[in-house]
């Protein structure tokens, strides 16, 4: 018999994961609930489509739940869950073409939310600098999207970004600061006019 029941919502992850162990099914429910939008949300940016991030988001869980046994407790639980999901990120995305086309990205990831702008054409602009983003993170290769979606869009710090990345953390800075370049040369070749501006 577990000491954690699934009504129990104040239990922290740990505790979950041990009620999970002991047969607890609705323990892992609930560690699915705390984290599966954040993941998510995480792997639309890092594959450009929210059918693909469903999918992956999916079979990180199923995953998660098969492997249960094998998580130490040495790192987070969710450290340890968006590890698997990044590698199955990486995995979906060698085996399918890459979209890079602002259109593409329009109708895979759909328009982001925004703040309330005062009037409708601030709202129309920041979509577009939304949608070039999102465009502009898709053409970086794999490791670089990753990071900087873990960094810019998540906020996790290089500890955290090393434990999921598998990396040591002066890896975690080097590889950060090429990606931000990497981007920001992305971002000139769609928004010539943004760039201007800020020289």
């Amino acid at each position: 018999m577990s000491d954690v029941s699934p009504a129990d919502r104040g239990a922290n992850d740990a505790q979950l994961v041990q009620a999970a162990l002991g047969g607890d099914k609705g323990a892992f429910g609930q560690l699915v609930e705390r984290y599966q939008d954040r993941i998510f949300n995480t792997l639309v940016r890092v594959l450009g489509s929210h059918d693909d991030a469903r999918d992956v988001v999916q079979d990180a869980f199923v995953q998660a739940f098969v492997k249960l046994e094998s998580f130490r407790g040495e790192s987070k639980f969710y450290t340890w869950l968006y590890r698997i999901a990044m590698n199955l990120a990486l995995s979906h995305r060698r085996r399918r073409k890459p979209t890079d086309s602002l259109d593409a990205v329009k109708e895979n990831v759909g328009q982001e939310p925004v703040t309330q702008q005062p009037t409708a054409a601030q709202d129309l602009i920041e979509r577009e600098r939304a949608e070039q983003l999102q465009c502009a993170l898709l053409k970086l290769n794999d490791q670089h999207r990753q990071i900087l979606v873990l960094r810019e869009l998540e906020g996790c710090d290089y500890e955290t970004i090393g434990e999921i990345l598998d990396m040591p953390i002066g890896t975690v800075r080097s590889r950060l600061f090429r990606a931000r370049l990497q981007l920001k040369e992305q971002l000139q070749v769609l928004m010539p006019d943004e760039a201007a501006k800020s020289e």
